[in-house]
């Protein structure tokens, strides 16, 4: 498949910025800090805002007609895009209610605030659920109908969420040497399950062949006599994108160490020094979190090829 820069940036901010909106809801909720650590979470929230809102504008880059991107709302029964919208502006209202509350200090949206957290955290881990079933659901295209999709995709956003979280810990209040021991796992278990997906798509094929498509003997081939046309089209100019096999191996190679093994290299400090001024270690993680989770998320569209590219 063609991988459209603007679908890129939305998966990787929106991602990052639903896990951030995640950790950040459920340190309130769980760990509630005191005034001089409700800056570090303060920020979180916002930056969680910043990021899931560009995210969702840079998405309709890729509209033919952006701004008929309402109509996808009405069919949230049957698809999964339409579900995804639908949860990605309820998010908003949990947030909206809780910035109401600090900003007048109403002591209705005061008490509210634990069942609003809990909203936050649920509704953002379900958005994401939702985009990633959006390419699960699609079976004429094998690499993305794979059962490591949705649990990698939400994986992914807790984790790049976890590290932007950490990392703003460590700057405006104090680092949390377990945050430093689960961005370790979260790394190991990420790399695992990406392994496990690639080597999955690796010794998987097309379900169908050209043979199969003309009703022909499984002992039987079809060649192609004559190109079905003259010059590029839509189909294989989005359907037809191939990337070469050694590129392919030397980028999951690098995405796997921005995003998993910088990481875990910097909060491994954090882990084991509770006292360490962990900013700067947290501040590199922040960075190669999101770096990776861009090129991952390349692969992730280059290296998916849909059926109908078999015709061509």
């Amino acid at each position: 498949m063609h991988p459209a820069f603007s679908v890129i940036l939305f998966t990787t901010l929106s991602g990052a910025g639903y896990g951030l909106w995640f950790w950040a809801a459920f340190a309130l909720w769980g760990f509630p800090p005191g005034k001089e650590g409700l800056a570090g979470h303060g920020i979180a929230m916002v930056l969680g805002f910043v990021l899931v809102t560009a995210g969702l504008l840079s998405s309709t880059l890729h509209l033919g007609k952006p701004l008929r991107a309402w109509r996808a709302f009405s069919q949230w029964r049957s698809s999964w895009l339409s579900r995804e919208g639908v949860l990605a502006l309820a998010c908003y209202v949990p947030f909206v209610l809780m910035v109401l509350g600090a900003l007048t200090g109403l002591q209705a949206l005061k008490m509210m605030a634990p069942a609003l957290l809990v909203s936050l955290a649920m509704l953002s881990l379900a958005t994401v659920a939702c985009t990633a079933m959006i390419y699960a659901s699609l079976k004429p295209i094998p690499a993305w109908s794979n059962r490591w999709v949705p649990a990698v995709y939400v994986v992914f956003a807790l984790h790049t969420g976890g590290v932007l979280m950490a990392f703003l810990l460590a700057t405006f209040t104090e680092a949390w040497n377990l945050a430093g021991l689960g961005i370790v796992l979260s790394s190991v278990l990420l790399a695992g399950m990406k392994w496990r997906y690639w080597r999955a798509i690796d010794a998987g094929t097309l379900p169908a062949t050209r043979a199969s498509a003309l009703g022909l003997p499984a002992d039987r081939e079809a060649r192609v006599f004559e190109r079905p046309h003259t010059e590029a089209n839509y189909l294989t100019t989005e359907m037809g994108h191939v990337l070469a096999r050694k590129h392919a191996r030397k980028l999951r190679v690098i995405s796997v160490l921005l995003f998993a093994a910088v990481p875990a290299l910097c909060a491994l400090p954090v882990w084991l020094l509770p006292h360490l001024d962990a900013a700067w270690p947290m501040g590199v993680a922040a960075v190669s979190v999101m770096l990776g989770a861009g090129v991952e998320r390349w692969l992730f569209f280059a290296q998916a090829r849909h059926v109908v590219t078999l015709y061509y």
